[in-house]
């Protein structure tokens, strides 16, 4: 399982993802779901991924190499004119690991499973954040909407919604964005950290700001304990029922 966040704000783009791959309780093991393209002074684009490990391996390795080694007037991430453009390229990519694979899978009862959030920016656009689904179409958040989960999502989706809107301040989005992590991490053990996050500010045009939260650092430590703490004394502050 996996949590992945990305969020839209006035600011810029914020994207999270944890880094534990689970396929089985004895065969548990740390893998990064955030892969980022990047031309600096031209574009920044960021893939999170959640579902089916190797299929969405299978997807970034193909844009990789369409990168790497591209065909005459192909297009590809480091030169395709929009994002919706790439958030099309992510999704042909999906569609094209589906034809390859899914019947096979499909023997051996295995779902083809897959989704990638796309955020970023390329020059002469604003930034933008996309849902790709495992059928390659996909959806585009907005202002009133401004942020996508994949991967294991219930037990973090209740905090974002009461904090997080457009307007809110890049650091109370991280704030928040941990003590969503926190909450999942204690309620579904196939989420953990190390916890990659990614700041991208606004016309900026270069990814100059990632973080590794691993399980130990100071301050997810302080912001789990704060947040603990304040849940049980708001709690405690709360009127019982009188019922009966």
């Amino acid at each position: 399982m996996t949590y992945c966040v990305g969020l839209l704000l006035e600011q810029g783009l914020v994207f999270a993802s944890d880094t534990r791959t689970n396929a089985g309780v004895d065969q548990v093991a740390t893998s990064p779901k955030m892969h980022v393209f990047e031309v600096e002074n031209d574009r920044v684009i960021v893939l999170l991924t959640a579902g089916n490990l190797a299929i969405t391996q299978s997807v970034v390795s193909h844009l990789k190499a369409s990168i790497n080694k591209p065909k005459k007037g192909a297009k590809h991430l480091h030169n395709v004119d929009s994002m919706f453009d790439a958030a099309g390229l992510v999704g042909e990519a999906l569609r094209a690991s589906f034809e390859r694979d899914a019947k096979a899978l499909k023997n051996h009862s295995i779902d083809f499973n897959a989704s990638i959030l796309l955020g970023g920016q390329i020059k002469g656009e604003k930034p933008r954040l996309f849902n790709v689904y495992a059928a390659g179409n996909f959806i585009e958040t907005c202002a009133e909407t401004p942020y996508f989960q994949i991967g294991e999502t219930k037990y973090g989706k209740p905090i974002i919604d009461r904090v997080v809107k457009h307007h809110t301040e890049m650091m109370d989005a991280v704030k928040c964005l941990l003590i969503s992590f926190d909450s999942t991490i204690r309620s579904n053990v196939s989420v953990a950290a190390p916890i990659d996050i990614l700041l991208y500010r606004t016309d900026s045009l270069h990814a100059n700001c990632k973080e590794r939260i691993a399980e130990n650092d100071p301050y997810f430590a302080q912001i789990r304990q704060g947040w603990g703490d304040g849940l049980k004394k708001v709690f405690s502050a709360l009127p019982s029922p009188d019922w009966c």
